[in-house]
């Protein structure tokens, strides 16, 4: 049945109205946990004091939240205040050489932060991809490509590599790592890109100014090398209607994101409170439930601020980044989940969409989700807790298509056909309830423990059952209905938009 499907206004109230009471419900109850084990033996390490007029410490779980905001806070503004200055004045008087401009000052940044042998080591990369890419072989890139992506992140290799960067600072392994990995991505995506090139072979001065970028450098996101190489040639910078206007919202709205993050961490310890086991057994399974799902809106919030950040700093400079995540609470199927808009773009673009074409043949999409959660889980650094991860999102994704094949079968077909449309939204929506909850447990396997995951597991579906698992399916089904009235609404109005352009 299409999007369109509308369900009565009735209904959709309900269904707010009992999201809304479930969520102040859940977060009381984490809120009270937090208070009762503020001074826990336990937590000493993960609680810090924060707010004294207020009674509170702070959650400081999270490393790199609480290093980018605090000692490394002001190297990131100075580094990328300097970026947009220097870029400024460029496109006001050599807007054709701009590339250059933030290729040199990119070199300059990441000699300055991390040291001459870091960067003779990413050159050195980037000569060899480049070598490759000259015989204009794609498995071949493919090959040279995953080798260097290895020889970052599995042991021996990365100690090796990273043993040559002299000094040591808060940061400098997530630095090493982050701006080392994305080098090799930026720099397969333009050995690929080089292979379609009909006519010759892009310059490896064209592969240093996609690669020296500094706002994607050491955070990303990765944008593809078509798409980087096309956007910067332009001459002619316009901005669109209303465009600054959008980045200075959009700006704000991180900085807002930030305080409120700020506020969360004095209020719900959500990263701390995981870590001891014996403290989360004592807890319901309505605070496990809203643990689990708000350690997932965490990772995606502080991913949008770390992309929202880098892409202001873009479409600054007259670029079209890749948009940032979408929201977790907006999503019920395994094919939109990712955290990272330009991974999830270039594993789409040259594994996912190449092997599984248009994703309807099984066997296709069994290999190209194998092949893509093989690129992730070296992207991500082999280790067994992402081979799990790795296993069941790989499962999930292909099991959203068995079931929706297995449907598409006649019986069913018909039996669904025979249904009115609202009927049927509301079947599929009990799906996927169970499918939101599956993309949850699978994915703080990363974003937690996998202790952690098999409590929430086994609260919800076993000690848990029949009130509390059927209680969170029928409260989580109300939300999906909500997820897709929302995607009714905007397929409308896209839809309305799309008209009046072509009239």
């Amino acid at each position: 049945m299409g999007v369109k499907t509308m369900l009565p206004n009735y209904e959709l109230g309900f269904y707010a109205l009992v999201v809304t009471c479930a969520v102040v419900y859940s977060g009381s109850e984490v809120f009270q946990a937090s208070r009762d084990s503020m001074n826990r033996k336990a937590f000493r390490d993960g609680i810090k004091p924060g707010w004294h007029y207020f009674g509170r410490k702070m959650d400081v779980a999270d490393f790199e939240w609480v290093m980018w905001f605090t000692s490394f806070r002001n190297v990131i503004i100075f580094a990328l205040s300097g970026h947009v200055l220097f870029a400024k004045i460029c496109s006001m008087t050599l807007p054709q050489h701009r590339a250059v401009v933030y290729m040199l000052y990119g070199i300059l940044a990441v000699q300055g932060s991390m040291g001459l042998v870091y960067l003779m080591i990413i050159l050195s990369h980037c000569l060899v991809l480049y070598s490759v890419a000259l015989a204009k072989q794609k498995w071949l890139c493919y090959v040279a490509g995953l080798c260097c992506l290895a020889s970052f992140k599995v042991e021996p290799f990365s100690s090796w590599q990273s043993g040559f960067v002299t000094g040591a600072f808060d940061l400098q392994d997530v630095l090493f790592y982050g701006g080392s990995g994305f080098t090799i991505m930026r720099c397969m995506s333009f050995a690929l890109e080089s292979c379609e090139k009909k006519e010759g072979i892009y310059s490896i001065f064209d592969l240093l100014k996609y690669n020296f970028y500094l706002p994607f450098f050491f955070f990303g996101p990765v944008m593809t090398f078509d798409q980087y190489h096309t956007q910067v040639s332009t001459r002619e910078l316009r901005r669109k209607d209303d465009e600054m206007r959008n980045i200075q919202v959009h700006a704000l709205l991180h900085v807002g994101a930030i305080i409120a993050v700020d506020i969360f961490f004095h209020f719900f310890y959500i990263l701390t409170l995981p870590t001891d086991l014996k403290f989360m057994n004592r807890l319901s399974d309505w605070s496990l439930a809203g643990l689990a799902y708000s350690n997932l809106v965490y990772d995606w919030v502080k991913a949008a601020v770390m992309f929202g950040v880098t892409n202001t700093i873009a479409r600054l400079d007259h670029l079209d980044p890749p948009q940032p995540p979408k929201c977790i609470t907006m999503l019920y199927v395994f094919a939109e989940t990712h955290f990272d808009r330009g991974i999830n773009d270039w594993l789409c673009k040259y594994v996912y969409d190449h092997i599984g074409e248009n994703h309807d043949n099984v066997m296709k999409e069994l290999l190209a989700t194998i092949a893509t959660f093989v690129v992730t889980t070296l992207w991500l650094g082999p280790c067994e807790i992402v081979y799990i991860w790795s296993i069941f999102n790989c499962f999930g994704l292909n099991f959203e298509l068995w079931v929706q094949k297995f449907f598409q079968l006649e019986p069913f077909a018909k039996l669904e056909a025979k249904m009115s449309a609202a009927m049927s939204r509301r079947i599929r929506a009990v799906f996927g309830a169970a499918n939101f909850w599956a993309i949850v447990l699978y994915n703080i396997l990363a974003l937690n423990s996998l202790e952690f995951a098999l409590l929430v597991t086994k609260r919800l579906l076993l000690t848990g059952f029949p009130v509390s698992t059927l209680s969170i399916w029928f409260i989580t089904y109300c939300g999906v209905q909500l997820i897709k009235e929302r995607e009714r609404i905007l397929a409308i109005e896209e839809e309305k938009s799309d008209k009046a352009k072509v009239e």
